[in-house]
């Protein structure tokens, strides 16, 4: 268990701890390594919840003992979401995997792992597949994609006249209010079935030229991913002193821009503020 932030506290636990949960990020899990794997001794467990370091062994130098198991539960969300879900009684899917089975029972503690976390259920994956869809789902249409198609459109909107607050809300506040939630119950099919004829026209016609269009942008990302330099850039850039500075300028710049601060407007609007 990794319970503090200093490197006598992450040792220490490392000596008392039978299960080792690895959960910090992945550049100060190659940072910390050395400290940790001189404590893992026979018959203990190793556990991630992200396959970077171990599919990356060979850029992580991340390589534990032959004698622990080294298992992964990977919740499909943020540990927010993971904490809320629980605590609602609901629980958040997750991924587990299983890459080193040195005691013969690494199965059991990871599914006990699985639902200790607050997993709503369980399906297998390795830890390569793991981290491979995960790259390519961040960078694509969990965070990186959606951003981008959410400022493309907001930005046509603005440019042909549109207020801010018109282009927001038919950019972002009507799929994250109204829209996904019915996906989330019922799957897009479902949402399509149930709009006006008008939108299910528009949508049935347009969908595919998206696809097509950004297919190539997948492709070319899932590559990357596979070839190890996605994980190599990561390594590189958050390894880097004074990289907590260049993050900010990022993230200053994206909360900064009229659509995301128009956005700020537009939750304070939203009837449970009010």
């Amino acid at each position: 268990w990794i319970p503090g932030e200093t490197l006598f506290e992450i040792e220490e636990a490392c000596q008392r701890g039978t299960i080792i949960e690895y959960l910090l990020s992945d550049a100060a899990q190659i940072e910390v390594w050395p400290k940790v794997k001189k404590h893992l001794t026979a018959g203990k467990t190793l556990y991630f919840s992200h396959g970077f370091a171990i599919t990356y062994k060979e850029r992580t130098g991340i390589v534990p003992p032959a004698d622990v198991d080294v298992v992964l539960v990977a919740p499909k969300g943020s540990g927010t979401s993971l904490r809320r879900m629980f605590l609602q009684g609901r629980g958040l899917n997750s991924s587990y995997a299983i890459f080193q089975d040195a005691t013969g029972h690494a199965k059991e503690k990871v599914i006990a792992l699985g639902i200790g976390v607050g997993s709503g259920y369980l399906f297998e994956t390795t830890f390569k597949r793991e981290v491979y869809s995960d790259l390519t789902g961040e960078r694509g249409t969990l965070m990186g994609a959606i951003q981008g198609i959410f400022a493309a459109q907001y930005d046509t909107l603005r440019a042909h006249g549109h207020s801010p607050s018109e282009a927001f809300n038919e950019t972002v506040e009507e799929l994250t209010q109204s829209l996904m939630p019915l996906v989330a119950e019922n799957g897009m099919d479902w949402m399509y079935a149930n709009c006006s004829t008008t939108a299910q026209r528009g949508a049935l016609d347009w969908w595919k030229k998206f696809r097509d269009a950004t297919k190539p942008v997948f492709e070319e990302l899932y590559e990357e991913v596979a070839k190890g330099n996605e994980a190599q850039r990561s390594i590189d850039t958050n390894s880097k002193e004074g990289y907590r500075d260049g993050l900010n300028k990022e993230l200053k710049e994206l909360r900064e821009s009229e659509m995301w601060q128009a956005g700020v407007t537009v939750r304070k609007l939203r009837p449970e503020n009010n």
